[in-house]
């Protein structure tokens, strides 16, 4: 086995920022959100505190007389103020401009949309993001004018690469190091980014990624001869995903598609979600804890799919590759049993290798096309230089 070690690379890409008063907008409905949830936690302590939980014990208890007029006036008064504040902050756009674009706030944004990003979505918050594809920092669809600016020449070769939870394209980049520019220059792929929001359902990104891969065979400026998707972690999910999508609507991008590669993607689950779930169901148990189950149901509905992977058997497509790189925080003395191994910190091993105790549910994916590094952490899987020198060998 191979350590992770870190390898340097090139500058990220350029990004256009958004308007600063959508964030601001964003941010204000999130405070009115905070202040309307914490009233009705503290109203739903004070019931169970009164002996007046709410049906069947759960979270939704409520006061009576002057303490419900009072908490219902907290509320009122939240969503008058920041009602007005979103009114006057639309009509201050042209003004205040475009913000100030970084990557600590696209990092800020991404975190936000991975944790809240169904609650955004629903509410038609400006935080939330809208899935898109982006090739050298551009969004696409692109004009035919603007092609040939781009840093790179479009190639018949793609390499569309996924990330994970709370995560962003522009992550991709880690220490230097990113893993789609040195396949591009090495072996003349395009390297193409998903951005999405990682706080939205599996199912609903992986419908919707499919969409886009149908658009980008279309309207690719040259013929695609074939191309592989890089997912990592849940990005790797919302890759099986959309093929589950592709095969039901007939979509014909399925038949470029030459390899798949996971980067400790956890097939069958994540031990921290599925503790996190627990949690949640003993703070139900009694009417005085009840309450606190809301913070609890904070998690967004991606990371809730994280508690056992894709909830239905989902197989490899036939005649597609499939490859899987799991990384364990511990060595691996040669021999050593990979289904005691601890994992990264977030995927176990054997979920990262898609394999299970039930047949039907495992990938079989083949030993050869398996890779496992030692003293490697989830993240470090983007910047590991034995990651990268196997990649490369795959997609060659």
């Amino acid at each position: 086995m191979q350590a992770g070690t870190p390898i340097d690379g090139a500058p990220a890409d350029a990004t256009t920022p958004p308007a600063m008063a959508d964030d601001l907008r964003g941010v204000a409905r999130l405070l009115v959100r905070g202040v309307t949830a914490t009233t009705d936690l503290a109203e739903g302590v004070h019931a169970g505190i009164l002996g007046r939980p709410g049906p069947a014990g759960g979270s939704g208890a409520s006061t009576r007389g002057i303490p419900r007029i009072a908490y219902q006036g907290v509320r009122m008064t939240a969503n008058l103020v920041g009602g007005a504040l979103d009114a006057s902050l639309a009509r201050l756009t042209p003004w205040l401009g475009p913000s100030a674009g970084s990557s600590r706030r696209d990092a800020l944004v991404a975190v936000l949309n991975g944790v809240l990003g169904d609650h955004l979505a629903a509410s038609a918050n400006p935080l939330a993001l809208e899935a898109r594809l982006r090739v050298g920092g551009r969004a696409l669809p692109l004009r035919g004018e603007d092609w040939p600016s781009l840093p790179l020449a479009p190639t018949p070769r793609l390499l569309v690469q996924v990330h994970g939870l709370c995560m962003n394209h522009l992550q991709w980049r880690r220490q230097g190091h990113d893993h789609g520019e040195r396949l591009a220059a090495e072996l003349g792929y395009t390297p193409v980014h998903l951005h999405y929001n990682s706080g939205l359902s599996i199912e609903s990104n992986g419908r919707t990624f499919a969409t886009l891969l149908q658009q980008l065979i279309q309207d690719w400026p040259v013929p695609v001869e074939r191309f592989a998707i890089l997912g990592h972690s849940m990005g790797g999910l919302v890759a099986r995903a959309a093929i589950a999508s592709a095969l039901q609507e007939r979509q014909q991008w399925l038949e470029r598609l030459d390899q798949l590669v996971f980067l400790g993607t956890p097939h069958h689950g994540a031990p921290l979600e599925r503790a996190g779930h627990v949690l949640q169901s003993v703070l139900g148990l009694t009417p005085w804890t009840a309450p606190f189950m809301r913070l609890g149901e904070v998690r967004s509905a991606g990371i809730q799919d994280l508690r056992h992977g894709l909830g239905e058997d989902l197989p490899l497509p036939p005649g597609v590759r499939a490859y899987a790189v799991a990384a364990s925080l511990q060595g691996v003395r040669a021999g050593h049993d990979h289904r005691r191994l601890r994992g990264d910190g977030l995927v176990p091993v054997r979920s990262a290798f898609g394999d299970h105790r039930d047949p039907l549910r495992a990938l079989g994916i083949p030993e050869a096309h398996r890779l496992l590094v030692e003293r490697t952490g989830h993240l470090d899987l983007l910047n590991s230089h034995a990651v990268y020198a196997t990649l490369r060998h795959w997609l060659a």
